[in-house]
């Protein structure tokens, strides 16, 4: 067994070429071979969002405080809020982010496959982003 101490983990600023806007990460895990999970506390200040992506064995997103955005390709971006949670299909191309005027924290918990737990591709752009949401 192991626990992790809030404080412990240094916070991260999330790359900006995969990001836009500020996004810190906070206390990332990352389970014991064999086993595959891993995860972060991801605070997302108003405006900021993650590039579009793909996860090979689906993510689970768990919204801690806040409002953001979700969406997946080719549908409406939908409304998400504290209390929320997410479940991304295996290889569903989507983005999630805060709203323009909240902040939006979530538990972002993923698996790897063959090692990989992200696909990154193009920036959201700000078209995309502030295209009109649905609930």
């Amino acid at each position: 067994m192991e626990i992790i101490k809030k404080g412990t983990q240094a916070a991260t600023k999330a790359p900006a070429e995969y990001f836009t806007g500020s996004v810190q990460i906070d206390s990332p895990f990352k389970g014991s071979e064999p086993a595959r999970l891993s995860g972060a506390i991801v605070t997302f200040e108003p405006g900021a969002r993650n590039a579009w992506h793909t996860h090979p064995l689906g993510q689970t997103l768990i919204v801690t405080s806040g409002s953001g955005w979700v969406q997946s390709w080719g549908s409406p971006k939908m409304e998400i809020h504290e209390g929320d949670i997410i479940s991304i299909a295996c290889g569903e191309k989507h983005w999630h982010g805060a709203t323009a005027t909240s902040a939006m924290t979530h538990i972002a918990i993923t698996e790897s496959l063959d090692g990989k737990v992200i696909d990154w591709m193009e920036p959201v752009s700000d078209e995309e982003y502030k295209a009109e949401s649905w609930k």
